[in-house]
């Protein structure tokens, strides 16, 4: 991989009938393309077939997070920085723009109206307290 840009974010083996599947999930500061995704391919592919362990069949595929996958990293909440948020925590789930990521905690900025009136606030949400966040796509 080329610079110190990209990253795995999750790795998900699957063994339901057929051959095993190996999901690996990968993302960029600055994002990522399909030369990325395919050079890592080939990279992991030589690894893997140098494991004794792994002697069965398997499938390698290697992708970028959907809007499916749940921010896992700082970074990629550093990387969404003024993008909606959907984060849902243990007993409800906020909905906002991020706007700052801190080493313990992110900010959302939620608007609310009272009556015509349009109300900014910003929330602070500690990262121990959130169960998964996923990044809202606007069609607008």
């Amino acid at each position: 991989m080329s610079g110190g840009s990209q990253f795995i974010v999750d790795v998900i083996v699957t063994s339901k009938r057929g051959p095993r599947k190996i999901l690996v999930i990968l993302d960029g500061d600055t994002g990522i393309n399909i030369d990325d995704c395919a050079n890592l391919n080939r990279e992991l592919s030589k690894e893997l077939e140098t494991l004794p362990s792994l002697q069965e069949s398997y499938l390698l595929e290697v992708s970028t997070p959907g809007l499916d996958q749940p921010l896992k990293l700082k970074r990629q909440y550093r990387k969404n920085i003024g993008r909606r948020l959907s984060v849902k925590l243990a007993v409800k789930a906020l909905e906002g723009k991020l706007v700052e990521v801190s080493e313990d905690k992110i900010t959302l900025e939620q608007e609310s109206f009272v009556g015509k009136q349009k109300q900014v606030v910003e929330v602070d949400i500690e990262f121990s307290e959130i169960d998964k966040s996923f990044v809202l796509v606007s069609f607008k």
